[in-house]
């Protein structure tokens, strides 16, 4: 998914005291896919007399972790839920250090979209029917598990200095958000993007972090997820072989896995999923995501935490 021009949906809001001086937010692309990652850009008058202290702000109950990337200018990223409709409210406040504070309230419009391309597929009727009591609860904690790794990725710094890779250079077979037809019903969303591959071959990390989960799920069979920070979180599904382990710090490239058929699959490949906190999405945005407007923005020194962004009420 490439982004576009930047939108400005309702800019400038609410000054606290600093008279005629103003905050901008805007976002970016115009008009986003459920389950985009889109980009902030919040602008505020510098002044040497009363530096920045903090910038707080939320968007779909995630919190934003603004980085500066220019005087007076500062970038977040940001997720769009994939059943989200209507608008999305980002809520962002300036505090300066004399107390003094801005607050700025942007509202995206989201399109209205048609329902997902249906992908066919012929399978085994035990991919059609509902799941028994243990198994369901059992899917329910896994997923649990993966949505509390990506909360968790808030309070990691910012890992990565270059730009994300995809995992494998093989062709995508299913694309993020396509929908599954199993036997002619339809029975789910696709949230990832797989890519061809033989059992044995490499799976390589999306860019550097650390490792926050290995472990076998009955759906994803062997898995990995790499905490990136910043609320930043890449897995890799259905692998033969994990190759590193919890609180690994992997280099972006670096082999972590190998293609496999594990858990509920019709055959071999490689399912790559992300996370923005909770909320799941597309990871070819992250390949999208240029350096120098983010990542590469901040030294890998420097951590979100130094201008801690709590989510600020919608």
């Amino acid at each position: 998914m490439k982004f576009g021009p930047t939108a400005v949906v309702l800019c400038a809001l609410v000054a606290g005291t600093l008279g005629a001086q103003t905050t901008h937010l805007s976002i970016a692309p115009v008009h986003p896919e459920p389950g985009a990652i889109v980009r902030l850009t919040l602008s505020a008058p510098a002044s040497r007399a009363d530096a920045i202290a903090s910038i707080h702000g939320s968007m779909a109950g995630e919190p934003l972790h603004f980085l500066p990337s220019a005087p007076g200018t500062w970038h977040a990223i940001g997720a769009v839920p994939v059943d989200a409709t209507g608008s999305l409210l980002a809520a962002v406040e300036v505090r300066r250090a004399s107390g003094k504070y801005e607050s700025v309230r942007t509202r995206l419009i989201l399109p209205t979209l048609p329902p997902p391309v249906a992908q066919p597929l012929a399978v085994d009727s035990s991919f059609t029917r509902p799941l028994d009591s243990v198994t369901a609860a059992r899917v329910e904690r896994e997923n649990a598990r993966a949505r509390e790794v990506g909360r968790r990725a808030h309070d990691s710094p910012l890992m990565w200095a270059e730009s994300f890779l995809r995992p494998r250079t093989s062709a995508i077979t299913s694309e993020f958000g396509s929908g599954r037809l199993f036997n002619g019903r339809m029975t789910s969303r696709h949230l990832g993007v797989d890519f061809r591959g033989a059992v044995g071959e490499p799976v390589h990390a999306a860019n550097r972090g650390v490792v926050a989960l290995v472990d076998n799920f009955f759906l994803a069979g062997n898995v990995v997820y790499i905490d990136h920070g910043g609320g930043l979180v890449t897995a890799y599904f259905h692998l033969s072989k994990p190759l590193v382990s919890v609180g690994d710090t992997v280099a972006r490239g670096q082999t972590i896995g190998l293609v496999g058929a594990t858990g509920r699959v019709t055959g071999p490949h490689l399912h790559w999923a992300a996370r923005y906190g909770a909320i799941t999405v597309n990871p070819l945005d992250l390949v999208s995501l240029k350096r120098n407007w983010y990542g590469g923005s901040s030294s890998q020194n420097d951590s979100p935490k130094r201008l801690r962004t709590r989510p600020t009420p919608e």
